[in-house]
């Protein structure tokens, strides 16, 4: 591969991944504003080592590796500071974060697959209401329905979307 394509590649890699990263190394340090700083070396970390990038190789778990010594390097760095978590409890919890990581894109999969099998009307009040964030009053004015209509329809589309998303991530785990 040449050597911009890897870049681009690499680029691609790193922005599509950004929230999972942030939502990992958030999971070990416990702070938003730590989590970002964090984030922000392991981004400057991850630039310095492209090199070592390899576009056959699932990126994720690379970046992982690189975020985990990132927090531990933080955490030595502060000592000074209390911490929610030590260094040991952060090295324990890793793993757990990564696979968590791996249960919510599964679930985000699901959700926009089950999405796609709803109805127009009731995709519409969905997005409205969690997209959007529409108060339950204004959905149901945009719908020209009642609100007590709209919350009995946004149950109801809750626990069809559950079953969904039950049923596609069992499918998927079966496979």
């Amino acid at each position: 591969m040449e050597q911009s394509d890897s870049t681009e590649q690499f680029v691609r890699q790193l922005t599509e991944n950004q929230n999972r990263l942030y939502g990992y190394v958030y999971s070990l340090v416990g702070d938003h504003s730590r989590a970002s700083d964090v984030l922000q070396e392991t981004n400057l970390v991850l630039w310095r080592r492209i090199s070592d990038f390899e576009s056959d190789k699932p990126f994720l778990p690379w970046a992982y590796a690189i975020a985990r010594f990132q927090v531990l390097a933080h955490m030595r760095d502060k000592s000074r500071d209390r911490l929610l978590l030590d260094a040991e409890l952060a090295e324990t919890l890793s793993p757990l974060a990564e696979h968590q990581g791996s249960e919510v894109d599964a679930a985000r999969s699901a959700l926009r697959s089950c999405m796609q099998l709803l109805t127009d009307s009731n995709r519409r009040i969905v997005e409205q209401r969690y997209l959007k964030a529409m108060s339950i009053s204004d959905v149901a004015q945009s719908c020209d329905r009642s609100v007590s209509s709209v919350k009995v329809a946004l149950m109801r589309i809750r626990r069809q979307l559950a079953d969904c998303m039950q049923k596609r991530i069992a499918a998927e785990a079966g496979q």
